[in-house]
């Protein structure tokens, strides 16, 4: 199979790149998003969680959306609509400013997996194993295609040629890519464990951990493996890894964040928990890392070294992942909380309290925070009256 060149989705603002230039190899040209879309986990196609816009100086509940059962699903915002799954086996259509309804569509299990929003199609897998396009207008199926065990992570999208792309991975222990407007399966990559993470995407590769304590690189033109770096141990990968110029960052189940050098097959630096692994995926800014951790605190770290800036302690392990907007990360706890820090220092400028876990990743467009929970609710959070929040529920560390 002979597909190229490839073409990704551009960095939503992060480092300081506009929307629609590329920051990939020379001469390849990215597929233009708006800046006021958020139209797959952690935002583009590098999994960098960087917003295009920052976020007011405070927030208030704008308004919430009833699912009926927890959500773990990470919500997409795209076309002025807000998509998300949830345990009640449906995929979730809103309003994303008035958070009305628009429709629902069933499938056979609980979809816990983010959705992709492209070209007026929603992607997304659910636990029944089959991963499905949706018309993201009408909600009617355009088609489905089979795996051999449930989807829990995202999919993320590769133009070659003339084809678009579709990749997921699988709890059968593969990666799938499947043509974006036929569902036609182009090839499947097989590992040695669960695929449970999203799959960044860089210059025609993409680049996921699996639960076989591997990083793998493959070629998405013919699905075949180009690098990997193995960690060894109980080093499980089960969180999805952000790529930045030639560098992956992500966390494993052998307490250690870490960031590895793709090309040289090594590991560049290592963050260690004492007896804590990491799940969280993480944001990257030009000269941060910022990433949440099962021993209860949000952690921030250079970039170039991984020496640790500071760390703010919730009250519950923080399994979801943070989003820089400007200034400040936005992120929830397993404590049942919604946090604003400063970027800089880590001090807390915000919180909500919801009162039930948060294991959903925020989407941040427009200044607005969108987010599920597992007590069924979908949140959005929009620009608030100076004076509300609470602002001493969490400490620092450094």
């Amino acid at each position: 199979m002979a597909m190229a060149p490839w073409l990704t989705l551009p960095l939503a603002g992060a480092l300081g790149v506009p929307s629609g230039v590329s920051c990939g190899e020379p001469g390849l040209a990215a597929v233009p998003v708006q800046e006021e879309e958020w139209p797959l986990f952690r935002g583009d196609s590098h999994l960098s969680g960087i917003a295009a816009t920052a976020l007011p100086a405070e927030l208030e509940l704008a308004w919430t959306y009833d699912a009926g059962k927890a959500i773990t699903s990470s919500p997409v915002v795209a076309g002025g609509r807000v998509f998300f799954g949830a345990d009640d086996h449906a995929v979730h259509c809103a309003d994303a400013i008035s958070g009305e309804p628009v429709w629902k569509f069933l499938t056979e299990d609980l979809v816990e997996a983010p959705p992709l929003v492209l070209g007026g199609t929603v992607f997304i897998g659910s636990n029944d194993t089959f991963f499905y396009a949706i018309d993201a207008k009408s909600g009617e199926l355009r088609w489905k295609a089979p795996t051999m065990d449930k989807i829990l992570g995202g999919a993320n999208h590769v133009q070659v040629g003339e084809r678009s792309v579709v990749v997921v991975g699988s709890y059968d222990n593969r990666l799938y890519a499947f043509d974006a407007g036929t569902g036609e399966q182009l090839w499947a990559y097989e590992t040695d464990n669960y695929v449970n993470g999203t799959p960044a995407i860089d210059g025609g590769r993409a680049i996921f951990g699996g639960c076989d304590a591997i990083l793998h690189v493959v070629d998405v033109t013919v699905g075949k493996r180009t690098a990997a770096v193995e960690l060894g141990g109980d080093s499980h990968i089960a969180g999805s890894a952000a790529f930045l110029e030639g560098r992956a960052y992500f966390g494993h189940y052998g307490n250690q964040f870490v960031c590895v050098d793709v090309a040289k097959g090594e590991v560049v630096w290592a963050y260690d928990s004492p007896r804590q692994a990491f799940f969280s995926s993480p944001a990257i800014t030009e000269d941060l890392v910022v990433f949440g951790g099962r021993d209860r605190h949000l952690h921030c770290v250079r970039r170039e070294t991984g020496e640790p800036v500071w760390k703010f302690r919730t009250r519950r392990k923080v399994d979801g992942s943070p989003v820089v907007a400007g200034d400040a990360v936005v992120f929830g706890s397993d404590d049942g909380r919604m946090y604003v820090l400063a970027l800089e220092d880590g001090t807390q400028r915000w919180s909500y309290d919801i009162g039930e876990p948060v294991l959903s990743s925020p989407a941040v467009v427009n200044g607005r925070v969108y987010v599920g929970a597992n007590d069924g609710q979908l949140y959005c959070f929009a620009a608030a009256a100076p004076g509300s929040g609470d602002a001493q529920d969490g400490e620092v560390d450094r």
